[in-house]
């Protein structure tokens, strides 16, 4: 199947800055694909804001996020992969979606099994409480 996210976060992209509010994106910055400063990256993330006032161009592509904006008063393109993509959310508020890490090799994850119902024990009964 072609994968969800993409059009995730193009959906809560719209509608954060629909509501007037700050869009960031939170990526793995480890991605092998990922061009973004190295300086600002924490921890193997980054977060970026992808705000109308914030970027010029911006492509919310079925593979790419890209865009280019200032950093530190620098020109940079940013070119982040959908698979590294971890999250949008509004600055404000927090509101938006987290994303499960997606396998380098580009298989989907391995979900759970669904938990067991416990066994019947047999045949319900109803007693009368006066």
């Amino acid at each position: 199947m072609i994968p969800m996210r993409p059009y995730l976060v193009r959906a809560l992209y719209d509608w954060i800055v629909d509501n007037g509010l700050t869009p960031y994106l939170l990526a793995n910055a480890e991605h092998e694909q990922i061009e973004v400063p190295r300086q600002y990256v924490e921890n193997g993330k980054i977060i970026l804001n992808i705000s109308p006032q914030a970027v010029q161009g911006l492509t919310l592509d079925d593979d790419w996020v890209s865009f280019s904006t200032r950093f530190s008063g620098r020109a940079f393109s940013v070119f982040v992969p959908t698979s590294a993509v971890l999250a949008i959310y509004a600055r404000e508020n927090g509101k938006g979606m987290f994303f499960q890490e997606e396998p380098e090799d580009g298989s989907e994850p391995e979900l759970s099994p669904p938990p067991q119902k416990p066994p019947r024990r047999g045949k319900p009964t109803l007693k009368l409480v006066k």
